[in-house]
């Protein structure tokens, strides 16, 4: 694993949008797993600049969102669709039929789970993860003691993340208590991962993950056996790296 410690959230998110831009330049049609919440708002922002200035063409890239609400669908200003085409997909030249989301709404969320995976399968495999990181450690929406194996699946959310995700939601609403997320497996696969963490909350997740023994308990944990991930972190969340 790599470790790169910017000193703020605002180099930290000039380095992200590099790496991303990077890999897309390296290979014009990759295929990308995306993240919501607070963390990449400034990567993003900053994609949409280098697009803007005729620096980043993502016409053909493939794009994968970690997760979304079970029970919410694409219209929902809740849902992680709305988000992703606030923040990002409505800005860029991504084309519209690469873009994949899970399907909230979808009657069986277990079949919808495999349905996602064969999409990506189909798609050639996801070249570079993007993650952030809970309090607790997880990834994606993987839980603390979900198991390393798992695949795309709906998942109960514990009640530290729901408290967490109800002060980004932009109404006023009680979130769904279940969401479908990209399993561990299926990111542990992707060729890259690079995992951006920001603030002081998540110092002990960071360092937990990073120098704590891998363990279900703290699943970005795992990514110790990733031939190929890097955290990104800025000053704050390093601070309890020894």
């Amino acid at each position: 694993m790599k470790l790169v410690v910017a000193p703020d959230y605002e180099t930290l998110t000039e380095l992200a949008a590099d790496f991303i831009a990077e890999t897309v330049a390296d290979k014009p049609d990759a295929v990308l797993a995306l993240p919501t919440g607070s963390t990449p708002l400034g990567a993003y922002r900053r994609l949409i600049l280098k697009a803007r200035h005729g620096h980043l063409d993502l016409s053909r890239v493939t794009t994968f969102n970690l997760d979304e609400y079970v029970g919410v669908g694409l219209r929902d200003p809740l849902s992680y669709h709305a988000y992703m085409t606030e923040h990002l997909f409505s800005q860029v030249n991504v084309d519209p039929a690469r873009i994949h989301l899970p399907d909230g709404l979808a009657p069986d969320p277990e079949a919808e789970g495999r349905r996602y995976e064969a999409e990506i399968t189909r798609a050639g495999g996801i070249d570079l993860a993007v993650l952030g990181i809970g309090a607790n450690g997880h990834i994606g929406f993987n839980e603390p003691g979900g198991p390393f194996e798992s695949r795309t699946r709906p998942v109960r959310l514990s009640a530290e993340t729901i408290v967490a995700m109800q002060a980004e939601a932009p109404s006023e609403g009680r979130l769904p208590v279940t969401a479908l997320t990209l399993g561990i497996a299926t990111i542990m696969e992707a060729r890259q991962v690079l995992l951006l963490a920001a603030g002081p909350e998540k110092a002990e997740a960071v360092a937990r993950a990073l120098q704590g023994p891998v363990d279900v308990a703290v699943p970005a944990s795992v990514l110790q056996r990733h031939p190929r991930a890097t955290f990104l972190v800025d000053r704050e969340a390093a601070s309890r790296l020894k």
